[in-house]
Formats: C-alpha cells, sequence, structure tokens
C-alpha cells in the first residue's frame, strides 16, 4: 500500500496545516498553473509556491478536490512569506489537505522521499508475496496436497478459498465459502453456449466459459481460475474476500493456482490407472457381472446410472468431456474385436473409441457435451447391454458430425447397418455374372422386377411390360448365369441387399456399379436403363 500524507509528513518535515492525513500518496507533482487538473492522476500531493494564485481561491481548492489530490503543498518564503489566509479557509472548508513547505526545504526533496517510500512498499509487497508462495509451496507438500493449499490460501488473502473439479462440484472450502455462487455462474455459463450439435466450436478452450472469472459487488469480491495445463480444464478454484484484492494478493492466487494446476497435472498417472479401472469395470458389466462391477467402480467415488440406461459411443477426443458427468470408459479391447460386438474400424482399434452410461432422461444433455459425433442407442438394461453398446457403436459408425439415434438409423434401411465399401464388394461379386452378359439390362432390370413383386409373375411381367413366358425366360436364365435357386427365400433376399447396394450412393455421390437405377428394389416407379 503507498505511503500516506502522515508517513511523509514525519520523512520530511513538512508542517500539517489543515485536513486529514490518512490520505495516500501515490506521487508527487510540482505545477504553479491555476488549474494543474489536466496533468494529474488523482492521489498526488501537490507542490507549489503559489506564484499565480491570488483572490478568491475556493475555485482553486474545489478542483483539485474534483480530481481526487492527495494534498497540497505550499511552498512558503518566496512568493509568499506565509500560507495566504484565503487558501487555508478554501482548503478547510473542502476538507483538502493543506501542508506548509518550509523555505529551507527543497521539493526536490519530497519527490526524492515519497519515491524512497514507494520503492520501499513495493520492496515489502514483493517481499510478503514471496513470503506467502513459500507457505504456500510448504502447505502443497504436506499429505492433505491440494486441500492444504486451499487453506493457506484462505488464509493469506484474509477470506475464503474453494476447490472444484471440472463439472464445478465442491471438492474442498474453507469456512465461509460462496460455492454455491461460483457453481451457479459456471453453470450459467456452460448453458449460455449453443446446445445445437452440429453448432460450430466456441474459440475459448471451454465452450461457454472464460479463461478466468470475476464476480465484484459491495463487501463481496471474487476471483474463480481454471486448472489444468490442457486446452480443457481439469477443475477450478475461487477466492473470496470483503475488500478488492491488491496486486500483492492477485500474485499470491496466481502462485496458488500455480501449485494447484501442478499438483492436478501430477495426479494424470492417476487419472489413467483410473480410466484403466473403468474399462475394466465396462468389462465387467459387458460379461453380466454387474455386482463385481459396482465392487470394481466404489474406490474410485463413482455410480453407475439406474436402469434403464442409454449407450453413448464417440470418438477418443469426448473422454474428458464425458467422464466429467457420466460413467465413460475406453472401449475395452477384446469387445472391439471378438463376438457379438461387430468389428471395429481400424481407427478404433487403436483405442479411439469411447463409451458413456448414462440414465435415459439425461442422454441428450450428456451427447451434446462433446461437440462432435456420438452414436446413442435405444434405452436397455445392464443384462442388454452388449446390445446396447453394438447399437451405439453403429451409429457412430453412421458417420454425423452431430448426435445420431440408433432407433432413428434402424428405420432408414438394412444398408444402413452395413459397412458401404462391405455391402458394395458383395454386390460386385454376386452380381458378376450377370454384368459379364451382353444382354444384363433385361436381366438386371427384370431380376429387380420379379424381386420387387416378390415372386409373382404376373405383376412382376406387367411391371416391365413383357409377357410372363419371357419373364421365366430370363429369370431362368438369370438362374443359370448366377448357379442359385431363385425360389429360395435366402437367395432373393441375398439378390435385394445386392441389387440395393448397387444403387446406393457411392463415396462419390454417384450411384454404385453395375445398376444403373436410382432407386430400390420393390419401388413403384418405372426403370429407365
Amino acid at each position: 500500500m503507498a505511503p500516506s500524507l502522515r508517513v511523509v509528513v514525519r520523512r520530511t518535515g513538512l508542517r500539517p496545516i489543515t485536513g486529514s492525513l490518512d490520505r495516500v500518496v501515490r506521487w508527487v507533482a510540482v505545477s504553479e498553473l491555476e488549474d494543474p487538473t489536466p496533468f494529474l492522476e488523482g492521489d498526488e500531493l501537490l507542490l507549489t509556491t503559489g506564484m499565480r494564485l491570488e483572490g478568491d481561491l475556493s475555485g482553486y481548492v474545489a478542483r483539485l478536490v474534483a480530481r481526487g489530490v492527495a494534498g497540497l503543498a505550499f511552498g512558503v518564503g518566496l512568493t509568499h512569506e506565509d500560507v495566504p489566509p484565503g487558501l487555508v479557509r478554501a482548503a478547510s472548508a473542502a476538507g483538502l489537505p493543506l501542508l506548509e513547505v518550509p523555505r529551507e526545504t527543497p521539493f526536490i526533496s519530497i519527490s526524492k522521499a515519497v519515491s524512497e517510500l514507494l520503492a520501499a512498499e513495493q520492496y515489502e509487497e514483493i517481499t510478503r508475496a514471496f513470503a506467502a508462495q513459500g507457505r504456500l509451496t510448504r502447505a502443497a507438500l504436506r499429505p492433505e496436497g491440494m486441500h492444504a493449499v486451499i487453506d493457506r490460501l484462505a488464509r493469506e488473502i484474509g477470506g475464503w478459498a474453494a476447490l472444484l473439479d471440472e463439472s464445478g462440484e465442491v471438492r474442498h472450502a474453507t469456512p465461509g465459502a460462496e460455492a454455491d455462487a461460483v457453481t451457479a455462474e459456471l453453470d450459467r455459463l456452460r448453458a449460455a453456449r449453443p446446445a445445437a450439435p452440429h453448432a460450430p466450436p466456441a474459440p475459448s478452450p471451454t465452450p461457454g466459459l472464460p479463461s478466468s472469472l470475476a464476480i465484484s459487488g459491495p463487501g463481496r469480491h471474487i476471483v474463480v481460475q481454471p486448472l489444468g495445463g490442457g486446452p480443457r480444464p481439469r477443475g477450478f478454484f475461487a477466492v473470496g474476500a470483503v475488500r478488492p484484492f491488491s496486486p500483492v494478493t492477485q500474485t499470491v492466487v496466481n502462485a496458488a493456482g500455480s501449485l494447484l494446476t501442478l499438483a492436478l497435472e501430477q495426479g494424470g498417472a492417476r487419472l489413467e490407472a483410473e480410466r484403466r479401472v473403468r474399462s475394466a469395470t465396462l468389462g465387467l458389466l459387458l460379461a453380466g457381472a454387474t455386482g463385481q462391477a459396482r465392487e470394481a467402480l466404489a474406490p474410485l467415488g463413482g455410480r453407475l446410472p439406474d436402469e434403464p440406461l442409454v449407450v453413448l459411443a464417440a470418438t477418443a477426443e469426448a473422454l474428458d468431456a464425458l467422464e466429467t458427468r457420466a460413467f465413460t470408459a475406453r472401449l475395452p479391447a477384446a469387445r472391439q474385436d471378438g463376438p457379438p460386438a461387430a468389428p471395429a474400424r481400424a481407427d478404433v482399434r487403436g483405442g479411439g473409441e469411447v463409451v458413456a452410461l448414462v440414465a435415459e432422461e439425461a442422454a441428450d444433455e450428456v451427447a451434446a457435451l462433446t461437440g462432435g459425433p456420438v452414436g446413442m442407442s435405444a434405452p436397455c438394461a445392464y443384462e442388454e447391454l452388449g446390445g446396447g453398446l453394438e447399437q451405439a457403436r453403429r451409429a457412430l459408425e453412421a458417420g454425423s458430425d452431430g448426435v445420431v439415434r440408433y432407433t432413428e438409423l434402424a428405420g432408414q434401411g438394412l444398408l444402413r447397418l452395413l459397412d458401404p465399401a462391405a455391402a458394395r464388394a458383395f454386390s460386385a461379386a454376386l452380381l458378376a455374372p450377370l454384368v459379364r452378359y451382353g444382354a444384363r439390362a433385361d436381366l438386371m432390370e427384370s431380376l429387380r422386377a420379379y424381386l420387387g413383386a416378390n415372386g409373382h409373375w404376373d405383376a412382376a411381367a406387367q411391371r416391365l411390360g413383357v409377357h410372363r413366358h419371357t419373364l421365366r425366360y430370363r429369370m431362368k436364365r438369370v438362374s443359370e448365369l448366377l448357379g442359385r435357386d431363385l425360389d429360395d427365400p435366402g437367395v432373393r433376399a441375398e439378390l435385394w441387399i445386392a441389387l440395393a447396394a448397387a444403387s446406393a450412393p457411392g463415396p462419390e455421390g454417384d450411384a454404385g456399379q453395375p445398376a444403373t437405377a436410382t432407386s430400390w428394389p420393390g419401388s413403384s416407379r418405372s426403370w429407365l436403363w
């Protein structure tokens, strides 16, 4: 804190005339102008010999008071032998501290004295800050770790402190902490971000949250800072006090933030171990050992959602966001490779897929936290978890940038549940004999109409505009070329899938080969070749 007028008077030998000496002095200015206020900032000790001061001085004094001058020091023995009585009356009436500077006291000596006092005060502030940092460091070495740092920080700032996890839940707080106000503000800022699944990500490290937060009001000053060295905060700490934070206090708060972040990052190994436990817990759940899974998860302080639950599948980038709000685990490698789950994609086999289990009513809210692709299963019980996991992964593989629900995906046709490249390869192999046949257009069109009419000769022939005997001949030729019995329902199903895959859009958006039609079997539209 800057020195007061009382300290300056003791140091320089100035004689107080009127006004309080409790005002702080942040600088010294010398001016003989009738209105020096344009060149002042406030809290200065103004030195003058009164060369241009005469007549009614109440206006001069009023301007100094309005500017926030700490005091007026009047030098006698030059222009004036004594401080003008009118100036004394005006200063006394306005409450402006007025001092007399003896003839033998140079103005420069007053400036040097105040400068030395300010330097000493700054040095003392730095010393106090270093001492506080040392006490915080020793606290960080205690067994309580981060909790000890929070307790020590509250004493250093003369207020309260609180430690919160990434979701805003209080992990530790000192008496009097306004943690509820902090949590409410964090929730408000999170809710303010775009909720649409296709909305572009916010430019800040944590969508909806600033890099720091300050809440101020009468007798209430709160600062919230994020913790963690990554792009997404892994926690927060908050401090509060009755008075505004001084530069020294801000330095101490920043030092505490560095210590807390260091402790948090050093806990990365522990976090990775916890993630392995959750992956093992997921494996137990998939094996039907729900009781053992709950026992394995209990030491971590986590819990499984109640039934009915929903399975969310997402990419690895969503792990940090999902595990703050739900039981989340990397998909076990055995589950990726073995039945009954579907074969994993190449990028998933390397641990690129995470799974979250959430209560049905919270599924949409949790899925929106990722800001990326998410596959969502239908509601299921723990005994149906394998099927729910498969549904979520199938929905994720659909390739959307937002949330894909399996229930919606299943209603869009069988091909949406198949790998497009595998389906096209199957189609090309099965229909290859017809493609190589010279009159393939007639055969492909006739096969499509025959399958679309569910094997009814008259309906299919009428759709094609040919005689039913002509259609019978063509189907006989198809059967010979393919080496398949068209009366077999399984063969019909395979051919239906092959024709549908051939007609589906390819990677570039064009219909696949060999078929050139744009509709699936069973469509009522005419086919043009």
